[in-house]
C-alpha cells in the first residue's frame, strides 16, 4: 500500500504543469505551420504543369459547396437574428434605431460572414479532406500512384485547394446574404419593416470598401482550409488512428491559423 501510495505521488508530481504543456503546443503548432508553409512552396511547384486535373477540381469545388451551404444557412440567419435583437435595445435608447440595418450589414459583410464561414468549413471541409487523404495513405493508395508513375500532388492536393480557395468566398457572399436576411426577421419580431425598406437602410450605409477586404481575406483562408487539410491527411502516419489524428489536427490548425490570417487582415485593412 506505501509502495502504491509512493508511485501514485511520483506521478502526481512528474505531471508536466500547465505553463510546460501549454509551451509543448505552441512549438508543435508553429512546427506545424511552417510544414504548411514548406508544403505550400511544394504545391506551387506543381501547380503551373499541363496535367490539371479540371473535372477532379469541379468535383471537389460541388462537394465542398454541397457540404457547407446547409450549415452556413442555418447559422447565417441565426447570427443575423441574434446580432439585430442583442443590437436594438442600445439602439432604441439613443432613439437611433434606423441606423440598425446598416450596422447589422457593416458587421457581416466585414468580420462575421467571413469569419464565421471560415470556421464552419475548417470543421467540415478541413476534416473531411484530412479523412480522405489520410485513409488513402492508410491504404496506401497514394503509395500505388506514386509507383505506377502518377504525381498525386497534381491529382489531389491541387484540386481540392483550389477548389477550397474559390469556393470559400461564394459560401461567403451567399452567407453575408443569408445573415442580412436573418437580420430583417429579427427587426419584424419588433417593427413592421418591409425588405426593400430594410435592404434600402441596410446598404445606404455599406460602401465598396466595405466588400473587398472580406472578399480578398475569404480566399486566403480558403487556401488556409485547403492547404492544411491535404497537408495533415497526405503526411498522415501509417496507423488506422492517423485518419482521426489528421481529421482532428486538420480542424485546429486551420481554425488556429484562421484567426491569425484574419488579424493580419483586419490591421492591414485599417492602414487604408
Amino acid at each position: 500500500m506505501p509502495e502504491e501510495l509512493h508511485k501514485s505521488n511520483d506521478t502526481f508530481f512528474n505531471k508536466p504543469s500547465f505553463i510546460t504543456s501549454l509551451k509543448d503546443r505552441s512549438i508543435l503548432f508553429f512546427v506545424d505551420v511552417s510544414n504548411v508553409v514548406a508544403y505550400l512552396n511544394t504545391v506551387l511547384r506543381n501547380l503551373f504543369t499541363k496535367t490539371f486535373e479540371f473535372q477532379e477540381f469541379l468535383k471537389q469545388c460541388y462537394q465542398i459547396g454541397n457540404k457547407s451551404v446547409g450549415l452556413i444557412s442555418i447559422t447565417g440567419i441565426i447570427v443575423g437574428l441574434v446580432l439585430t435583437i442583442q443590437s436594438r435595445p442600445p439602439l432604441v435608447e439613443f432613439g437611433a434605431v434606423a441606423m440598425l440595418p446598416g450596422m447589422v450589414a457593416i458587421s457581416i459583410i466585414r468580420e462575421m460572414g467571413p469569419v464565421i464561414t471560415a470556421l464552419i468549413c475548417a470543421g467540415k471541409i478541413g476534416s473531411s479532406m484530412g479523412a480522405e487523404l489520410g485513409s488513402m495513405r492508410v491504404t496506401e493508395q497514394i503509395d500505388a500512384m506514386e509507383v505506377s508513375n502518377t504525381n498525386p500532388i497534381n491529382f489531389l492536393i491541387i484540386p481540392r485547394v483550389l477548389a477550397a480557395t474559390f469556393m470559400i468566398p461564394l459560401l461567403t457572399l451567399y452567407a453575408d446574404a443569408i445573415g442580412i436576411f436573418g437580420s430583417w426577421l429579427g427587426i419584424n419580431i419588433k417593427d413592421n419593416v418591409s425588405l426593400a425598406l430594410f435592404l434600402n437602410q441596410a446598404f445606404s450605409q455599406v460602401e465598396f470598401i466595405d466588400v473587398i477586404p472580406a472578399v480578398i481575406k475569404s480566399f486566403f483562408f480558403g487556401a488556409v482550409i485547403g492547404l492544411v487539410g491535404c497537408y495533415k491527411g497526405f503526411n498522415a502516419g501509417r496507423g488506422t488512428e492517423s485518419v482521426g489524428v489528421a481529421a482532428n489536427s486538420a480542424v485546429v490548425t486551420a481554425s488556429l491559423l484562421l484567426i491569425i490570417v484574419d488579424l493580419i487582415a483586419v490591421q492591414i485593412t485599417d492602414l487604408f
